[in-house]
């Protein structure tokens, strides 16, 4: 990857390591799901719509482009924010961090019905069955009661959040980060305001409480949206998705230190399996016959694995989107 692609990873790592932390203040506080889902995508759109209108040509994008970006907003947004938020009412923000390092297994399974024609050889399958094995490790102690439950939500949101990149790369890829996120924020935000409002709680809520809203609205949300579209364009979508290795990290780091949530082998025995699967599971594949290795470039993405076939007919070299000429 890029230097830049490199440094949008490496910052991904963390500003979606810590939404679980946030998301777990605010429901122990006994915020309703919707309240905080409402809040986050409220403050989001309002810091990053008047840019998007500023950025110009926002009503020709939503005119042209709009099944998919509604199709990437129910995937990215309003499915998964909710089913993540209401499943840690119950479970610890460092389950649900880890079930999500799921992420990159899932969406190298789903790659291959969005166009992706890399085979999966050995390696691949063997990351496939260790991630899995992993999700076992943490979920079968508690396939009872509600912790079912719950652990089926964080697992609709992983895969919602592994179709959402797919979205993008095959459909949006020319679509500027702002005006692509803004209105998906500000449709989520109209969604869940009625409830949010019958839900609303009675007295205001307290410091932590706030600010883990806060915090979830303009650095996990505006600023996270921002830097996780401009990953995908640089780096791709299967790869973009592989900063999912350092969140479960940065999410059972943040509750161990903030909520005291325990460090039990079993966490530590899920972690690595996961993280060994992933990584093994979007591994590029050894070049097969009739593929040439080209350098990297960041005019290149991510797509071919680094190769371009040299039989005629080839198609042209795709560009990645970028943010638009100036406010992106």
């Amino acid at each position: 990857m890029t230097a830049r692609a490199w440094f949008l990873f490496s910052l991904m790592g963390v500003l979606w390591g810590i939404p679980y932390l946030m998301i777990k203040v605010a429901v122990d506080s006994d915020l309703s799901p919707s309240v905080v889902v409402f809040t986050r995508c409220a403050l989001g759109a309002a810091l990053l719509l008047p840019f998007a209108v500023r950025q110009g040509g926002l009503t020709g994008v939503l005119r042209t482009h709009w099944r998919p970006v509604l199709a990437f907003a129910c995937v990215e947004i309003l499915g998964p924010w909710w089913t993540l938020t209401d499943a840690e009412r119950r479970i610890s923000s460092s389950t649900a961090g880890l079930l999500i390092a799921a992420v990159p297994i899932i969406g190298a399974l789903l790659a291959r019905f969005f166009g992706d024609t890399e085979r999966l050889g050995a390696r691949r399958l063997t990351g496939l069955g260790l991630g899995l094995a992993g999700v076992a490790v943490l979920t079968v102690p508690h396939l009872t009661g509600g912790d079912a439950w719950s652990l089926t939500e964080v697992m609709l949101t992983a895969l919602g959040y592994a179709v959402a990149p797919l979205i993008v790369a095959r459909h949006l890829r020319g679509v500027p980060t702002l005006q692509l996120i803004a209105p998906c924020l500000a449709l989520a935000a109209l969604v869940y305001a009625p409830a949010a409002a019958a839900s609303r709680p009675r007295a205001v809520p307290d410091t932590a409480t706030l600010a883990s809203l806060a915090g979830l609205g303009v650095i996990c949300t505006a600023l996270a949206f921002v830097v996780f579209l401009e990953l995908i364009r640089e780096a791709g979508p299967t790869r973009a998705v592989v900063f999912t290795y350092v969140n479960p990290a940065v999410a059972v780091a943040a509750g161990a230190t903030f909520l005291d949530e325990p460090l039990t082998g079993d966490v530590v025995a899920a972690f690595a399996l996961i993280l060994a699967g992933s990584f093994l599971a979007t591994a590029a594949t050894a070049p097969g016959r009739g593929d040439r290795r080209v350098p990297w470039s960041a005019r290149q993405t991510s797509r071919a694995g680094g190769r371009v076939k040299t039989p005629s007919g080839a198609l042209p070299e795709e560009r990645p989107g970028s943010t638009g000429q100036g406010g992106g």
